[in-house]
């Protein structure tokens, strides 16, 4: 398949990006490096948060795409979208595409990050604002049959929510029926921004796939990635020394790709240079690992 024609680029840049401009092609919004870009459009986040939390008034002052916070031990953790609202309230909405990437402590977690993130020294702890995560899941993972999943604390003696200002949210993506949310989620699937439902967001999807400008961002974007994966998979190398060895690390590598750029095997092994005569091997161990 070749790279996509988009009128502007010169045939220069078409030649040294092909690569990058194919896996652009087939991000969706589902792709979370993708949809950090496309929802730090605050008319795009006004929309997903006011149709997830049924909520028309809600109004984004400011939102942050692949933000890094610190935790306790000065660790930096990076999230897929942080938002605050004119009210104060903050969000942080997360793509997982992986069952064990929704897990409720991570669930938990990321709350707390939140909570330790909104306050300085000496503030008083009902200073705390109302705090969202909300995990939109490939998968239905709490495997109810349900679009959408509140969690909140509840005294158990009584029935009666503990008002500590904190909520979760699961939305389960493979709920596409005609209502917003369904419609949304459907959105959320889509390659090509002529088949979404709204078109905010397709405009939006449209320029990161079809302008000049955007495509160029985007490609940037996606270099840098491949880069990052490619540092922090030698860097576990090293740290894991021996044990893992070379073989090891680069099929590491080679998933780390496959799953955050939602491509193939053939196409990270391509991205991180691997020579084509060991592409049988590795493809080889990827089968293995999943069996």
């Amino acid at each position: 398949m070749n790279a996509p024609v988009i009128e502007g680029l010169s045939e220069e840049f078409i030649r040294k990006n092909e690569k990058y401009l194919k896996i652009i092609r087939g991000f969706r919004l589902l792709d979370d490096d993708f949809m950090s870009k496309v929802f730090e459009d605050k008319a795009c986040a006004d929309l997903l948060l006011q149709i997830i939390l049924e909520r028309d008034d809600l109004m984004v002052q400011e939102v942050h795409g692949q933000h890094d916070i610190k935790n306790l031990q000065g660790r930096s953790i990076r999230l897929d979208i942080l938002a605050v609202d004119e009210t104060g309230r903050t969000y942080n909405v997360e793509i997982q595409r992986r069952d064990e990437g929704a897990d409720a402590h991570r669930a938990r977690y990321n709350s707390s990050l939140l909570d330790a993130n909104l306050t300085n020294p000496g503030d008083r702890y009902d200073a705390l604002g109302e705090t969202y995560v909300i995990f939109i899941t490939e998968r239905d993972v709490l495997h109810e049959g349900l679009p959408i999943y509140h969690i909140n604390r509840y005294v158990r003696e009584t029935g009666k929510p503990f008002e500590d200002g904190s909520h979760i949210l699961y939305v389960n993506a493979q709920c596409r029926s005609d209502t917003p949310l369904g419609k949304l989620m459907h959105d959320f699937h889509c390659t090509d921004a002529r088949d979404m439902n709204y078109p905010v967001l397709a405009e939006r999807v449209h320029y990161f796939k079809d302008n000049v400008k955007g495509a160029t961002n985007m490609c940037r974007a996606v270099e840098n990635l491949v880069k990052e994966e490619r540092h922090e998979a030698m860097q576990q190398g090293m740290q894991q020394g021996m044990e893992k060895g070379r073989e090891t690390e680069r099929l590491d590598m080679i998933r780390a790709l496959m799953q955050s750029m939602n491509t193939s095997a053939e196409e990270a092994m391509r991205l991180l240079k691997v020579p084509e005569a060991e592409w049988p091997k590795y493809k080889e161990l990827l089968a293995n690992a999943e069996k």
